[in-house]
């Protein structure tokens, strides 16, 4: 009788398969390719099948994510609009929420217009705007007439006339307007009632499927890093590596002065340990970096905010998800506003008073627009079209953008916890005792014993078991 004997399967080490070592060998890849297009006579007069392969790489994952960003706006504004239906004191509680949401979006905002103009992070490059740039075009006039829909799903084109005569048309969607026909359509629903329910079930199953179809383009992001940090390499040469460097570090300045000095502040000031707090929002701060999506953390944050922070349920029910989608003081506030400064800079364009302050209202307002998820993506080309800046400065930014969001989500979901902790101890309805009790593991064992893994955006599994609580 004979046996066999089977050959175990070799497989990647982990480290291999994880989401941050593939971008960061992503990053590598790029940047050597991009240098190897450049040095044999890439151009944009005569560019090389290699700088042709980097840039429609790079532009086709833009693409992709651009164009899942309208359905997951509408769906996710109208989805958090519906959970006020769920809220006692429903409208006191959600003012007071997006009322703080709206103050610490500004005092963010505010940090990185300060940290833009400081670091000028995109200045020295020598590069002129792009050839398909006509100059600025954002001001107070245009960003108000910008809000008023030209049609029910905010839909605009633009028709071009070739040298051969051939006329092409292009669509785009104005993500101001879908927002306001999210809002319009939401409160619409809740004042309706029951006979909105199907409709408001609907939007939050079609959310979740968009998300899922988001997190597919997200695992492409690899991929997509090596064409667009290759393509930008190739076409600016050394000077966009430094540019993005020092861009990378303003980012990252900025979301350290929010999490580590604005936010424990506000903890302070309204008569609560910061200790406490950080301890407290820490397992989902940590997750949040590692799976760089707020709406993938999302059940840690609402646990942790209700049983390590002492939230109430009902209200914090209500007030993380909606957080999850509007939120960001790392995506929406100090991202966009050192992103179009730096924008800005690189292409050697002066910006002014109105500027900035279109960026300071456009980061507070256009926060609901963020959706969790891609909100980066959403958020800059939101700012850079409404001041007028080239779009072609989303591409070169997304090129660093994993390694950014990382520090972003990490900051988006501190604030989503934090929020609902001072609004709850400002109406009384925190329970200070839980807050200020001692950190262990058992706040989720009854919540979490039967639930299936949690999956982060990182490609890993971590339950919730495996989750360290303060």
């Amino acid at each position: 009788m004979t046996t066999s004997t089977s050959t175990p399967k070799r497989r990647l080490p982990s480290w291999a398969t994880a989401f941050g070592p593939q971008i960061i060998i992503a990053l590598v890849l790029g940047l050597g390719l991009g240098l190897l297009a450049k040095y044999t006579g890439h151009t944009e007069e005569t560019p090389t099948g290699l700088g042709v392969t980097l840039a429609t790489i790079g532009s086709s994952y833009v693409s992709l994510l651009k164009t899942a960003v309208i359905p997951l706006v509408f769906f996710a504004v109208v989805a958090s609009i519906a959970n006020l239906s769920k809220v006692t004191n429903a409208a006191r509680l959600a003012w007071q929420t997006i009322l703080w949401f709206g103050i610490t979006s500004l005092v963010s905002v505010i940090i990185g217009i300060v940290l833009g103009l400081v670091m000028r992070p995109g200045a020295g490059t020598g590069q002129g705007a792009p050839p398909e740039y006509t100059g600025r075009t954002g001001d107070w006039w245009s960003f108000l007439i910008g809000l008023i829909p030209s049609n029910f799903l905010g839909l605009g084109a633009t028709s071009k006339i070739s040298e051969a005569g051939a006329v092409s048309t292009a669509l785009n969607f104005n993500v101001l307007q879908v927002l306001v026909i999210a809002i319009a359509v939401g409160v619409a629903a809740l004042k309706v009632g029951d006979a909105a329910r199907p409709f408001l079930e609907f939007s939050t199953a079609t959310l979740a499927v968009i998300q899922k179809i988001l997190w597919w383009i997200i695992r492409l992001a690899p991929l997509g890093t090596i064409g667009l940090i290759g393509n930008a390499v190739a076409t600016y040469g050394w000077d966009t590596i430094g540019a993005l460097g020092k861009f990378s570090v303003a980012i990252y300045i900025g979301l350290a002065m929010v999490l580590f000095a604005f936010y424990p502040a506000l903890v302070r000031a309204h008569g609560l340990s910061v200790k406490q707090y950080f301890s407290g929002v820490w397992p989902a701060v940590q997750l949040a970096f590692v799976s760089r999506s707020s709406i993938g953390t999302l059940p840690l944050t609402q646990r942790v905010t209700e049983r390590n922070l002492g939230v109430p349920s009902g209200y914090a029910s209500f007030a993380v998800p909606l957080g999850a989608t509007t939120k960001m003081d790392g995506c929406a506030a100090i991202y966009p506003a050192i992103s179009a400064i730096f924008v800005a800079q690189f292409f050697g364009i002066d910006l002014g008073l109105t500027d900035y302050l279109l960026i300071a209202l456009v980061s507070v307002l256009g926060s609901a627009a963020t959706a969790g998820t891609t909100g980066a993506v959403v958020m800059l080309t939101l700012t850079l079209s409404t001041i007028g800046l080239p779009l072609a400065g989303v591409g070169l930014i997304l090129a660093v953008d994993p390694i950014l969001d990382m520090g972003r989500t990490a900051v988006n979901v501190a604030g989503q916890a934090l929020v609902p902790t001072i609004v709850a101890k400002r109406e009384g309805i925190l329970d200070e005792e839980m807050y200020n009790a001692p950190r262990h593991g058992d706040p989720f064992n009854d919540e979490f014993a039967a639930d299936s893994k949690v999956e982060s955006e990182s490609g890993h599994d971590i339950s919730p078991e495996k989750v360290p609580v303060g």
